[in-house]
């Protein structure tokens, strides 16, 4: 099988892999719980489309406490009653940091 995207044999992938774990550090350095990190990251890949990061993170989310049920949930958080105001914040400012390059 043959990957779609070399990152390290394409320079513009390798920028973009570059910024993923300069953003990824950000989360990862913060106060933020490490489930809800994953909520962060299960959101932002939603909305990125890509369901291999979709998949990765919900199987860490998995490993760090998270039900299936709430996993289940986190593209319909808004209607959701499963998140704290805490969680909820956290994915709202998730959703307007991704989605900044569509208005």
């Amino acid at each position: 099988m043959e990957s779609r995207l070399n990152f390290f044999g394409n320079p513009l992938a390798g920028k973009v892999l570059k910024h993923i774990n300069s953003a990824n550090k950000v989360i990862a350095d913060s106060t933020l719980p490490a489930a809800t990190q994953e909520l962060v990251k299960i959101r932002s890949s939603q909305i990125n489309g890509c369901g291999f990061c979709t998949d990765m993170h919900t199987k860490d989310a998995t490993h760090a406490g998270e039900t299936q049920q709430r996993l289940n949930l986190v593209a319909a958080w808004r209607e959701a009653t499963v998140f704290t105001d805490a969680e909820r914040a956290a994915l709202e400012l998730t959703e307007q940091g991704t989605r900044i390059a569509d208005a």
